[in-house]
């Protein structure tokens, strides 16, 4: 179509209407030519496949370096932290080529030349416009600080680093440290709860005979749900709604993918929509 526009206008300025009506059949004879060999590449789907696949390698390269980097913000890598990092390619599904090139990332930001300030500006410029992929690159070096279920000093002032090079401010960064505190409470109750539930499957017989058992607590409570909502606890109702949807909308494991993020790490999106999920329908209804 450009190309006829082209033809057309630069004919009728050299040649009126005879330079038109030529130049409009050489951009037609452009057009064509471009169509075909657009479509040959794959069309719009080949255009965009490999800016995707870009973008997914360099999520996945960037995150298990920075989360390397904060392994080692101690000094020394401790094992926690290693089995934390075993845990969360397990969970991806991490396996042959895959998960050598997440240990090959993670063992490069444990280095001395590693340049988080580097690493993570070119993060950012890829995604720049991505801000929901850019929030959860942040949620997820926070993950790794707390596996150890602290935070310490080192690794919040590198978690306060990599906020600051994103782009996210001083007052979201807290709000977001927040609702991960509150995330990773819930989600040790409900380990905490399925194990029990393992364990009275395996005993039941014998639990049976040996008196009443009162069950780890595995539901919420109303600060905790509050608080994975990124809410103090006298939010309205409406307060309450806005926030599950931009949460939900947010964390939609779908739409993360199409921006970027690494179909290895859509489990961790589910996830954390399930917990959002769980909190809205505590809410709802103890309302």
């Amino acid at each position: 179509m450009w190309g006829k526009i082209l033809g057309f206008c630069f004919g009728f300025m050299f040649g009126r209407i005879f330079g038109a009506l030529f130049g409009l059949y050489i951009g037609h004879l452009f057009d064509k030519r471009i169509k075909s060999d657009f479509e040959k590449a794959g069309g719009f789907s080949g255009l965009f496949k490999g800016d995707v696949n870009e973008r997914q390698a360099l999520f996945f390269s960037s995150c298990f370096a920075v989360m390397g980097h904060i392994a080692k913000s101690n000094g020394r890598i401790s094992e926690v932290h290693i089995k934390a990092a075993s845990a969360f390619m397990d969970e991806m599904g991490l396996t042959g080529d895959d998960r050598r090139e997440a240990q090959y990332a993670f063992h490069s930001g444990k280095s001395r030349d590693f340049s988080l300030k580097e690493t993570v500006y070119d993060f950012k410029e890829l995604f720049a416009k991505r801000y929901d992929l850019l929030q959860l690159f942040l949620e997820i070096q926070i993950q790794m600080a707390f596996s150890d279920g602290i935070l310490a000093a080192q690794e919040k002032q590198i978690l306060q680093d990599v906020s600051k090079l994103l782009g996210i401010s001083k007052t979201h960064f807290a709000f977001v440290l927040k609702r991960y505190q509150a995330e990773f409470t819930f989600r040790q109750q409900q380990q905490k709860f399925n194990q029990y539930q393992q364990n009275q499957k395996n005993q039941r017989q014998q639990n049976e005979h040996s008196g009443h058992h009162v069950p780890p607590d595995n539901n919420m409570n109303h600060a905790q749900a509050f608080a994975l909502l990124g809410l103090d606890d006298d939010a309205s109702e409406q307060d309450i709604k806005r926030a599950y949807r931009k949460l939900m909308a947010q964390h939609h494991p779908d739409k993360l993918v199409s921006q970027g993020l690494p179909k290895h790490m859509m489990e961790l999106a589910v996830k954390k929509s399930q917990d959002i999920q769980a909190a809205y329908e505590y809410l709802k209804k103890a309302a």
